[in-house]
């Protein structure tokens, strides 16, 4: 097992090295990534989708949440059905970062997967999902 956990700390290193750049010259960190990810994934998400998807707790993201709509990149709007539900959506600037952020990861998977054959690719996926299905933490 443990050469699988050393390819999968090195994996993600090198999965994570472009956008960590992309952040950092923003002064920005990873967890900003996740958010507007997520957002950008789900837009209208509420506050509680929007800890469910990111995990942790309901404090640790509010501070990079809040940097993020300070920074124009996440809107807040109450919802349409419920006005106490604050729901989030990217703006045009955060979509455009989250584009280019993600844009990086998706080109090094598909470098990754044209290079390996159809049956290894759905192996690492079934591989991947199984921690997270069993709550494995």
């Amino acid at each position: 097992m443990r050469p699988a956990i050393e390819e999968i700390s090195f994996s993600y290193r090198a999965f994570t090295a472009r956008p960590d750049r992309i952040l950092d010259q923003r002064g920005l960190g990873r967890v900003r990534h996740r958010i507007l990810y997520f957002v950008g994934r789900n837009p209208q998400i509420s506050v509680n989708a929007r800890l469910g998807n990111l995990g942790g707790s309901g404090q640790a993201p509010n501070a990079p949440l809040r940097q993020v709509i300070d920074m124009r990149m996440v809107a807040m709007n109450p919802s349409e059905n419920d006005r106490r539900v604050r729901q989030r959506k990217l703006t045009a600037a955060g979509a455009a970062l989250e584009t280019g952020l993600t844009e990086t990861q998706m080109n090094v998977l598909q470098s990754v997967f044209q290079q390996a054959c159809a049956v290894a690719a759905d192996g690492r996926h079934r591989v991947m999902l199984r921690p997270g299905k069993h709550g494995l933490e």
